[in-house]
């Protein structure tokens, strides 16, 4: 069944300042039985606030009701950009949120390694097990006291994986159940990882695969990232999706995804090593901020300019 909803307009809640804004939506994975959609958005703060909030339909799904809104978690943010990104359900019926590590440059706040924080993390909380969530058996941490968007303690145990710059969008494959991210690098490297419950991805020790802080001793004892590409290819990376459709036979498999500043559109082989180059398909000339999937698995790719495009086989 296709989930739709209409006329939702957060405007006057949104502050769009930086790379503040509206990140991402997902449906609840019964949609229209359980009339819900979760997004993650900025408000204004000091400078913004992430806010991860739970809306209902009340008309089956036909529309979205923005008064109905359940506030998830917050999180003060120290700067207008890494400021949070995509949101989406696994196959165990739980959501995963990704948060950048705060803004600025450098990873200025130390958030890349600091498990006392959900900044530059992917979270999975269980949104039907308590409120306002409940922790899943298997994260990390999770018998500590929930942070419930602030900083803790102790490791906070909404946390699935850590050491992520910017996971500005991800995917799951709906074939294997891997997590797809594309982390947004600083200043020399783009990364692809796969997700792994505990998965420690580097930052700021690393960029990609490559030493980033040689002060901290470049530990190694990081999850490699399965693809990577310099800045003589792109400069802002945008995760896709693994194709699934029918309509371009020979992509069946194939982990698609694009760069903002160049508008290139990569792939790699889904059952692809650490380290694999990624094979350039495309030169665009989108500023590509973000996929999607239809019903059938086609996949399209969205252009900053506000258009959609359907990746489509070449004549």
């Amino acid at each position: 069944m296709s989930k739709k909803c209409e006329n939702f307009d957060i405007s006057g809640l949104a502050n769009s300042a930086g790379e503040g804004g509206l990140f991402g939506l997902a449906f609840h994975p019964n949609f229209p039985s359980t009339p819900e959609v979760f997004v993650s958005y900025t408000r204004s703060g000091t400078p913004l606030v992430s806010y991860v909030s739970r809306f209902r339909s009340i008309d089956n799904g036909l529309t979205l009701n923005a008064a109905t809104e359940e506030v998830i978690l917050t999180m003060d943010q120290p700067a207008t950009n890494h400021n949070g990104g995509d949101l989406a359900f696994g196959a165990d019926n739980f959501l995963y949120i990704g948060f950048g590590d705060g803004g600025g440059a450098n990873d200025q706040y130390g958030n890349g390694q600091n498990t006392n924080t959900l900044m530059g993390t992917i979270v999975r909380v269980d949104v039907a097990g308590g409120l306002p969530y409940a922790i899943p058996a298997g994260n990390p941490y999770e018998a500590n006291v929930m942070c419930a968007g602030g900083a803790g303690m102790t490791p906070c145990p909404e946390i699935y994986a850590w050491g992520l710059r910017n996971p500005w969008r991800f995917s799951f494959d709906g074939s294997s159940g891997k997590l797809w991210v594309g982390d947004v690098g600083q200043g020399s490297w783009e990364e692809i990882d796969v997700i792994t419950a505990g998965g420690n991805y580097g930052w700021n020790v690393r960029e990609g695969a490559h030493c980033f802080n040689p002060t901290s001793g470049c530990a190694t004892n990081f999850i490699e990232p399965i693809s990577e590409y310099n800045h003589g290819l792109g400069s802002s990376i945008t995760g896709g999706y693994v194709y699934r459709g029918s309509a371009i036979a020979d992509l069946g498999g194939w982990y698609l995804f694009g760069d903002f500043g160049s508008g290139r559109l990569f792939g790699v082989p889904e059952n692809s090593s650490p380290g694999t180059a990624p094979v350039i398909f495309d030169e665009t000339g989108l500023q590509i901020v973000s996929f999607g999937q239809s019903t059938d698995r086609e996949l399209y790719v969205v252009h900053f300019g506000g258009t959609i495009h359907q990746i489509v086989d070449a004549p």
